[in-house]
C-alpha cells in the first residue's frame, strides 16, 4: 500500500464472534481482572488467550459488529481528504490498535490521529485504555506524531444525533 504522511485509526469496541466458547471469554475476563486490580502487566496466559479470541475466525454473521465498523469505516474513508484510513479493535478483534500503529509506522506514516466510536464520556475503553495505549505508542515511536482525538464535542455529537433523528420523526412505528 502506498505510503502517506498522515492517517487515521478508527477504534471501535470490538465483538465476541457468535461462535467463539463462552468458556474463552470468560477466562478472558477473569484474568483480566484479576490484572488490573493488581495494576500489572498482561501474563502469558491471558496474551495467548487474548490472541486467541481476537484471531478467531470471523464472517458478518458470525461478527456483525466488525462488518459494522468496516462499513463505518467505508462511509468515512472518502471524507479524509486523502488521509489513510485504518480500523482497530479495543477488544476481542483484531487488529489492535498497537498492531494498526505499527502497520502505519512501518509503511512510513509519520502524522497519526487516532479516534473511537466510542462517543459518551465515562467509558474505560475511551478514557482510559485507549488513551494509555496512545501513551505507550508515543513513548515507543517518539518521532512520530500520534494524537488522540478526545473527547469528543458534545455539541457536535448532539448535532449528529439530532439529524439521524429526523429521518425517523415521520416513520410509522
Amino acid at each position: 500500500m502506498k505510503a502517506t504522511q498522515r492517517a487515521i485509526v478508527l477504534v471501535g469496541h470490538g465483538g465476541v464472534p457468535k461462535d467463539c466458547p463462552h468458556e474463552l471469554i470468560r477466562k478472558l475476563k477473569q484474568l483480566e481482572a484479576q490484572r488490573r486490580a493488581v495494576g500489572k502487566p498482561m501474563s502469558p496466559e491471558e496474551r495467548e488467550l487474548d490472541q486467541k479470541i481476537r484471531r478467531w475466525p470471523r464472517t458478518p454473521q458470525t461478527d456483525p459488529y466488525k462488518e459494522g465498523l468496516e462499513a463505518l469505516a467505508t462511509q468515512l474513508r472518502p471524507l479524509l481528504n486523502g488521509d489513510r484510513l485504518a480500523i482497530a479493535f479495543n477488544e476481542f478483534c483484531a487488529p489492535t490498535l498497537e498492531e494498526a500503529v505499527e502497520e502505519l509506522i512501518k509503511e512510513g506514516t509519520k502524522d497519526i490521529t487516532v479516534v473511537s466510536s466510542m462517543f459518551t464520556a465515562g467509558g474505560s475503553h475511551a478514557e482510559i485504555e485507549i488513551p494509555e495505549e496512545v501513551a505507550a505508542l508515543k513513548q515507543a515511536h517518539p518521532t512520530v506524531t500520534i494524537r488522540y482525538a478526545w473527547p469528543f464535542d458534545k455539541q457536535l455529537v448532539a448535532g449528529m444525533l439530532a439529524s439521524h433523528l429526523e429521518q425517523f420523526r415521520m416513520r410509522k412505528p
